[in-house]
């Protein structure tokens, strides 16, 4: 990403933000993971989304209309010894030259330098309960300059939400960022082709997780999430992690997963037979997903609602189902009544960007939000059945999900993920190419 993106975006929350008004925003704390192992590093998404930076022990500080200088940086010193061990630093230099920073200071010296910039404003916008350690400093700083205020020190009149301005303005995706979640899918796509072309009866399911991983970090990708394998009864679980069991011949196996490339996520679910032939029946189920899926991307268009590709799919899901006889009654009443969630329990999408649950309203008070050009959602149906009384034998432990990452825009909806195949033929003719 240009430093021209970021700067659009300091310069777009200023004008929200407006004279009198002050942003804080620390960098995400360092993470252990147990003793003295810490958890690979990770910049919080806001922070970057802002910044561009990607050290921690940071603050940057917006003050528009500040004479000195709108946007601060507070970050740590270069120092020689430290960089031998953990890496090279940006420095006080670095934070102006390479990230466009009008000016930067020692994060040491934040507590002498912040209380005399909040000083001046009468609304500071800061996302407090996020990190709970920082919000201390802030109540600290603010404490200061009330016990300061016989001495004709000013005080802030207010606290705003940070997120809730800066969450909005993620929510729509530029052109810059469409193409990187663009080519983040792009490196998801192929990983789940070599997944699909290895798959055979016998292996375990890490052995699959494996060969993401593999495909991720040899494009300079990290994964977004904990990939999901799920064998046979295992694809019912949602969130099943386990990645543990045998591939048995004969069963499905759903994989749900995708990575982290610049900053921006992808998040794919495709399922397929280990043997690479559907049974009658587990086809069956399969076109019923497709068919939602397809319905639900074509309700993900400007001027829908949001929930308008989800009700697209639990109609054809639920028609599906009674079709089968997994479900009986009415069509109306069954969807009236939810009947369908026994199979189908989840919702058919969430907002995709920095974060894989992007950040965004999916209401404006008790109406659910228009589509817009530059948002960008997975639209992922489902079909569980497991195991249990009253349902046919060759339909248990047949857990099937579809999923892909589709952007709103003016032409209609944008396939991010399209390379990847899903019609039943072409995923049997994939499996079947090792």
């Amino acid at each position: 990403m240009k430093n021209t993106e970021f700067e659009r975006r300091r310069r777009q929350l200023m004008r929200m933000v407006g004279a009198g008004g002050i942003v804080i925003l620390p960098a995400a704390p360092v993470r252990k993971r147990s003793r003295d192992v810490e958890y690979r590093y990770r910049q919080d998404s806001d922070f970057y989304y802002l910044t561009g930076f990607t050290e921690p022990e940071a603050v940057a500080v917006l003050a528009p209309g500040r004479p000195q200088g709108e946007y601060l940086l507070f970050c740590r010193e270069r120092d020689p010894g430290r960089e031998l061990w953990d890496g090279s630093r940006a420095g006080q230099d670095g934070a102006v030259e390479e990230f466009g920073a009008d000016d930067a200071f020692p994060v040491d010296d934040i507590d002498e330098i912040i209380p005399g910039l909040i000083e001046g404003c009468n609304r500071v916008y800061y996302t407090m309960g996020l990190y709970p350690d920082f919000d201390s400093h802030i109540a600290d700083w603010v404490n200061s300059l009330r016990s300061g205020t016989s001495r004709g020190l000013h005080t802030p009149q207010e606290f705003v939400a940070l997120d809730h301005l800066l969450h909005d303005m993620r929510l729509y995706k530029s052109r810059s960022e469409i193409s990187a979640m663009r080519k983040s899918a792009k490196v998801a796509v192929e990983a789940h082709k070599r997944a699909m072309r290895m798959t055979r009866p016998g292996l375990y399911e890490y052995e699959v997780e494996a060969e993401f991983r593999h495909e991720f970090r040899r494009n300079g990708a990290w994964v977004s999430y904990s990939p999901i394998v799920g064998g046979g009864a295992n694809a019912c679980t949602l969130h099943y992690v386990d990645n543990s069991a045998v591939l048995r011949d004969g069963d499905l196996l759903l994989i749900d997963a995708g990575c982290e490339l610049d900053y921006y996520a992808s998040d794919i679910t495709r399922t397929f037979p280990v043997n690479g032939r559907f049974t009658p029946e587990q086809r069956a189920v399969y076109e019923i997903v497709l068919d939602a899926q397809l319905a639900a991307i074509d309700k993900t268009t400007r001027g829908n609602h949001w929930n308008d590709p989800h009700d697209a799919a639990v109609k054809v899901i639920a028609k599906g189902l009674k079709k089968l006889g997994l479900l009986d009654g009415t069509l109306p009443k069954l969807i009236r009544d939810g009947a369908y969630r026994q199979f189908y329990m989840h919702r058919t999408g969430h907002w995709i960007g920095m974060d894989v649950h992007d950040v965004g309203d999916y209401k404006v008070g008790e109406e659910w939000r228009m589509l817009e050009p530059g948002m960008v959602t997975t639209v992922e149906p489902g079909i569980y059945i497991p195991e249990k009384r009253g349902i046919p034998k060759a339909f248990r432990n047949i857990g099937i999900r579809i999923e892909d990452d589709v952007a709103v825009t003016n032409k209609g909806p944008d396939v991010l993920s399209k390379g990847l195949v899903k019609d039943p033929d072409g995923v049997e003719a994939m499996v079947q190419s090792a």
